[in-house]
Parts: structure tokens; C-alpha cells; sequence
């Protein structure tokens, strides 16, 4: 069976309340502004997301509400599975496939640094196994800036040999384009996906099938066309030079916050901290520059 081409998803910011429980009104409408506005799924406990923070009944209660507010699961959510044991990435990512959701986004164990290829592929081989037949729709997540571990072209190479029913995918958020072409290269039967939004266009004119990126967040539909016409913009180029210059997931939720002017988006989770007020105005300022007015 032919999979549809994979597109654009947004890697959802996850807002807090006061007393650090996800607030799932505030993100349910995020996520369907994000869904009206062009993206074809949502992905939620990803990066941007602070996945990685986000415990099973945090967990449990986000795809709940998903699944109540009528999202389409299995084509407009993507679930990422963030963990350091075997136990705890199966719970979560049989928790995403108990919710029927569109594929899974797993990014290698990462307390460990630097393990071998051989580890790296043992840990998901057993992942795998653990899920059985249930195991399907996996996007490989490669974001050594993170995770300090690199899913180099080799092990993806091999895993997909392995798994070939398993891997439908990569998430390259390696920001390293020659990596991103090699990739491609290789792999043309594989989604790949591209997390740097300022090399979008070039991987998609080589091959590549779409992204998941956290401003989508801010400008789903200059996202998606970047994705349809297979082209640059200069504009979103800019914005991602500014926030690399900034924390990006708090400078993210500010952002988010100044477009919506609600500063209940400013909150996340420790070890992260807010931005500071002074930065969220800079940043605010610059983003304003960049785009001659806010985005309603």
C-alpha cells in the first residue's frame, strides 16, 4: 500500500498552567488553529513540545483530550516517544498507538552518551520487539544537539534493513545539510523529514517529503508552501536565525505568546525557564521587523 506523501506537521508547544499541568484547552485550540492554517498533522511530546518532560499521565491526558476534541488520529497526530529505558519508551509509544495516531516519532536513548552504533541499533531492535505486531509508523529522530546521539546514515541503513516494515521514516534535526543530502541519497524510500527550516526548500527539491518543525507553530501556512512549491523564503530564514540566537523553546512559546497576546504561553517546565521579559521584548521586536506586523 502506497503511503501518502507525509507534508507538514507542527511540533506543537505544549502550554502549562500555573501549578505545571498541561493546559489542554489552550493547546487543543493551538492545535487546530495550526491544523485550519495548513498543517496536515500535529505532533505532539516532541522537542519543541518538552516531550522529554512529559510523564504517561501527562501523556495520557493530551492524547485523551486530542482524541475528544475530533481530531482525525490516525492522519492529524504524530506522537513522540522520548526516553532513556526500554520500559518507559514502550509505555509511551504504546500509549500513541493505543490512541491510533498517524506514526510515531523516536528519538534514541539519550542519558548515555556517545553509545555504539551496535548499542544504538540492540536498543531499538529490543524497543521493536517489545511492541511486536503492534510496532508500525516509526519516524527515526535524529537530533544529536539534544540527544548527543548521532543516527548516522550507516545505522539508519541498517535498521531499515532490519525493520523494513517498522521504519517509514527520518526526522533530520541535525541541521547538518550534507548529512541531510547523504540521507537522501540513500534513502528515497523513506519520509524524510527535515527539522531545520531554513534548508526545507533545498531538501525538498532533492527529495525530501515534508517536515516537522517548531515554527509551524507561528507560520503554518509559509511552512506548507515552502513544501508544495519547493522553495526557499527568506523571511522564515531570518526568523530561525534570530531564534537560535535565543533558549528556542522558551523563545518559541514567546513568540507564540506575542501572536496570540496570551502570555499563558510564556510557562514550561523545569529545567527550563521562562524568558526573561526583556529578551521576549527583543525577540518580539525583531519577529515584528521581520514580518512588517503580527500574524493574527
Amino acid at each position: 500500500m502506497t503511503r501518502a506523501p507525509f507534508g507538514l506537521s507542527c511540533a506543537l508547544s505544549t502550554p502549562f498552567r500555573p501549578d505545571g499541568e498541561v493546559a489542554l484547552d489552550l493547546l487543543l485550540g493551538h492545535a487546530r488553529w495550526c491544523l485550519a492554517k495548513g498543517c496536515d498533522s500535529v505532533t505532539v511530546f516532541g522537542t519543541t513540545g518538552e516531550g522529554a518532560s512529559l510523564g504517561l499521565r501527562s501523556r495520557e491526558r493530551v492524547l485523551g483530550a486530542m482524541a475528544s476534541a475530533g481530531l482525525t488520529m490516525r492522519r492529524e497526530l504524530v506522537g513522540g516517544v522520548a526516553a532513556a529505558s526500554l520500559e518507559e519508551a514502550e509505555a509511551q509509544a504504546r500509549q500513541i498507538l493505543d490512541a491510533d495516531a498517524r506514526a510515531l516519532l523516536v528519538a534514541p536513548p539519550f542519558y548515555f552518551k556517545e553509545p555504539s552504533d551496535d548499542g544504538v541499533f540492540a536498543w531499538f531492535a529490543a524497543l521493536f520487539a517489545r511492541l511486536g505486531g503492534r510496532a508500525r509508523d516509526i519516524i527515526l529522530y535524529n537530533i544529536p544537539s539534544v540527544t548527543q546521539v548521532e543516527l548516522g546514515v550507516e545505522l539508519i541503513s541498517r535498521l531499515r534493513d532490519a525493520f523494513p516494515e517498522v521504519i517509514i521514516g527520518v526526522k533530520d534535526s541535525s541541521g547538518n545539510f550534507a548529512y541531510t543530502q547523504r540521507l537522501l541519497a540513500q534513502h528515497k524510500d523513506l519520509s524524510i523529514l527535515v527539522g531545520d527550516e531554513r534548508s526545507l526548500g533545498a531538501a525538498m527539491r532533492v527529495g525530501g517529503e515534508g517536515s516537522i518543525c517548531g515554527v509551524a507553530n507561528l507560520f503554518p501556512e509559509r511552512m506548507g508552501a515552502m513544501i508544495r512549491d519547493r522553495a526557499d523564503d527568506e523571511k522564515i530564514t531570518a526568523l530561525v536565525e534570530v531564534l537560535v540566537r535565543y533558549p528556542v523553546i522558551p523563545a518559541v512559546k514567546a513568540l507564540i505568546a506575542h501572536r496570540s497576546g496570551d502570555p499563558a504561553w510564556l510557562a514550561v517546565l523545569p529545567p527550563l525557564t521562562e524568558i526573561a521579559p526583556a529578551l521576549a521584548e527583543g525577540l518580539a521586536a525583531a519577529y515584528d521587523a521581520i514580518f512588517a506586523a503580527r500574524t493574527a
